[in-house]
């Protein structure tokens, strides 16, 4: 007997549900948010090659006569000048310790180190092998005129047919080593203050034509230079067998010569921040209105929209699209800048006392805060504040720098770690130079300001604000 199975009808079913789906226009405008002023100005270059419906806005003067308050870079004309903020009066965030670099050049030579090095090789009479070999060692030299790579491993590079020994690549780098600036070529730092006391300048080393102040010289960077670090002269007195007044001469005289003879030719170009938003002062207190330098100004190009707006929609289908696109740029550009606008007030008027005081007085605050204020996601606040800066009178600042979690305070409020940063760096920065505070010190000037916090804390934010140990310190004091 044969089963038979019963065959299911297909049947309609409604099941209600929710998701969340990212529209074009939103992915959009969260990319945007979290794009810095440089790169939004590349995004908004690119989507004005690809977009003929979307151009820049010229008529400044019309930007001028109807642009909203909050975006100008003035606030009340009543106060203006008052509360003008020049940047050049702005005090800076140097280190604790200034560097005393008056000597170095404030812009990078118009020849290169390695041009410098080749015009000097030219004028040799060295062979064209020799010649050759010179200017592979220039090739290997990093910024700061050492020899990035060992004699042997450079000489595992040439190929065997040419039958270079280490003798002969060792010859080639004391020709290099004879030019100017004296130290080039060195493979450490020894090296390269021994090179420049090999023949030293009486004119610019004075301390060098005491014979025994140059031999002392030559023995502490031959031999004892990380005991001249340690900044203890008793010891090092004593590892050399001198007096003290030719150790002191010799300490001048090392002082005197140059640890990284490539950098004049190689100085670093300077990182710059673009602020996102200034803070001004006006009759009602601080304010933040956005920098009307950053804020791009797009329209719709009105030829292709009158051409459009004759025809029917599905004839340039296209051009309907991208006209789309383009107000779905502009729209989402002026969201992104309200609300960058919109955070950083609300950042203002959490972070008062700092636009008055300084960083001593930063309160703790995280990211929840401002986005319950506002009604938006911590995400929303987090990509409205990563890469966008603040123009204040305490400098240029990242608006994350504004947020951080509290520490208890005796007084039973709370201090924020950029405020203990910044007692620990004015601690420093008036410390007896001769006798640095020690992490344990500082936690005890900081107990006594009624902030309580550990000592290894204490070493945290110290290294984070790249500031040496106690005993460094004082080392780096007695060899100025």
């Amino acid at each position: 007997m044969q089963n038979i199975v019963p065959m299911t009808r297909p049947a309609l079913e409604l099941r209600p549900g929710q998701h969340l789906t990212l529209t074009p226009q939103l992915q959009q405008s969260i990319r945007l948010l979290q794009l810095s002023s440089l790169e939004l100005e590349a995004e908004i270059s690119q989507v004005l090659a690809d977009n003929p419906l979307l151009e820049r806005d010229e008529d400044t003067s019309a930007q001028a006569e109807n642009a909203d308050p909050q975006r100008e870079a003035s606030v009340e004309s009543d106060d203006a000048p008052d509360t003008e903020l020049r940047i050049d009066e702005m005090p800076g965030s140097g280190g604790v310790y200034p560097d005393d670099d008056s000597e170095t050049p404030q812009q990078a030579r118009d020849d290169t180190l390695r041009e410098h090095l080749i015009a000097q090789l030219a004028l040799t009479r060295a062979a064209p092998r020799d010649l050759a070999l010179v200017s592979l060692l220039i090739d290997e030299l990093d910024d700061n005129g050492y020899l990035g790579s060992p004699l042997d491993e450079i000489l595992s590079w040439l190929p065997a047919e040419l039958e270079v020994d280490e003798d002969e690549l060792r010859a080639a780098l004391t020709l290099l080593q004879s030019f100017d600036p004296p130290g080039i070529g060195a493979r450490d730092m020894a090296e390269c203050l021994l090179l420049q006391l090999r023949h030293p300048d009486p004119v610019r080393l004075p301390e060098a034509v005491n014979p025994a102040v140059l031999a002392c010289a030559r023995e502490i960077c031959a031999r004892h230079l990380a005991l001249l670090a340690t900044g203890n002269p008793a010891r090092l007195r004593e590892a050399l067998s001198t007096d003290d007044a030719t150790l002191r001469g010799a300490h001048a005289l090392i002082l005197r010569l140059e640890p990284r003879p490539g950098r004049a030719w190689t100085v670093p170009a300077a990182d710059y921040a673009i602020p996102d938003v200034i803070v001004r002062k006006g009759r009602h207190g601080w304010q933040a209105v956005l920098n009307s330098a950053v804020v791009p100004r797009l329209q719709i190009n009105g030829l292709y929209a009158q051409m459009l707006g004759n025809q029917r929609e599905s004839s340039h289908a296209g051009l309907q699209s991208q006209l789309q696109q383009a107000r779905w740029m502009i729209r989402n550009v002026e969201q992104r800048f309200d609300t960058i606008l919109r955070v950083s007030q609300a950042i203002v008027v959490h972070q008062d006392a700092f636009f008055s005081q300084g960083p001593s007085a930063m309160r703790p605050l995280i990211l929840k805060d401002i986005a319950s204020e506002l009604g938006l996601h911590e995400s929303t606040i987090s990509r409205a504040t990563t890469q966008k800066y603040m123009l204040t009178p305490f400098g240029t600042l990242e608006l994350k720098r504004f947020f951080g979690t509290g520490l208890a305070t005796e007084s039973g409020d709370s201090a924020s770690a950029t405020a203990v940063q910044a007692h620990i760096r004015q601690m420093v920065a008036e410390e007896n130079r001769a006798k640095p505070l020690s992490d344990s010190q500082i936690m005890e000037r900081l107990a006594d300001r009624g902030i309580v916090i550990a000592r290894r804390t204490v070493a945290k934010y110290r290294e984070a604000l790249r500031i040496a140990p106690a005993a460094v310190r004082k080392a780096q004091a007695s060899a100025r």
